[in-house]
């Protein structure tokens, strides 16, 4: 299982700097985790976009999904479409309303949502608690503890499993999600206070401590704001769990 790091700017895109999106391969099959703001662009600097095999949404706050918009433009109106070689409809997965997001998110009015809802182009499914076969992949979603409805999800392949927690305040589901996971790529937006609202997302030292209590092989750190001090997210991680990293845009790890 290969994890890529397309953007892991937290909250909104940073100079340069992608918000949330992570390709996932097995066997050949590629799966999208994310799409936000400026990921598409990173997206075709390493590959043809319409490799995608299918693409999951954790929750649907603009800097995990904005560029589904941009994806709907390319698989809508290329001029040399890889089809009928390949599905024309790729599978989405994300929460009970996704396909309503999306589509207003795209569609300019009422009148451009009344005549199209995106279903020329996704297969719109939704996030289950139970364990789903995606591809290769076995992936189970935890709900989490976010402003919106949103998914932390486990993904399973060959032995291995990558726990990632999307965007979530401290909540008692989590250790559940990282349990023994041999790589957990958690989101720490910003440095430890209690300033900060719950139920919004991590801190670096909330992450190390999470790291930490579910025993992971690895912790990944993602989802930084650009206003946010990386250094000390990690070096507050690193309380907890010493070798946690930065996550970087572009980089490769291979489970």
């Amino acid at each position: 299982m290969r994890l890529t790091i397309l953007g892991c700017s937290g909250s909104i895109p940073g100079p340069n700097a992608a918000a949330s999106g992570y390709l996932i391969e097995a066997d050949g099959f590629v799966l999208g985790l994310e799409l936000g703001n400026g990921t598409l662009a990173g997206l075709q600097a390493l590959r043809d976009p319409f490799d995608l095999d299918a693409l999951i949404l954790s929750h649907l706050h603009p800097d995990h999904c904005a560029d589904v918009s941009a994806l709907t433009v390319l698989r809508r109106y290329h001029p040399a479409l890889p089809y009928p070689a390949r599905p024309r409809r790729l599978p989405v997965y994300g929460p009970s309303d996704v396909h309503e997001r999306l589509a207003c998110a795209y569609a300019a009015n009422e009148e451009e949502r009344a005549s199209t809802d995106l279903s020329d182009v996704f297969a719109f499914d939704t996030l289950r608690t139970e364990p789903m076969e995606i591809g290769p992949f076995e992936i189970t979603a935890v709900p989490v503890d976010h402003p919106t409805p949103a998914f932390g999800l486990r993904i399973a392949h060959g032995g291995k499993t990558l726990a990632y927690t999307g965007d979530t305040g401290v909540c008692d589901t989590l250790t559940d999600l990282a349990d023994g996971a041999d790589v957990l790529l958690s989101e720490a937006s910003w440095t430890d206070s209690p300033d900060r609202p719950v139920g919004v997302h991590l801190s670096g030292k909330e992450a190390g401590e999470l790291g930490r209590k579910a025993g992971v092989g690895r912790l990944l750190l993602t989802h930084v704001a650009p206003w946010t001090d990386r250094a000390a997210v990690l070096a507050e991680a690193a309380v907890a769990f010493p070798e946690a990293e930065l996550v970087e845009q572009g980089a490769v790890y291979d489970l």
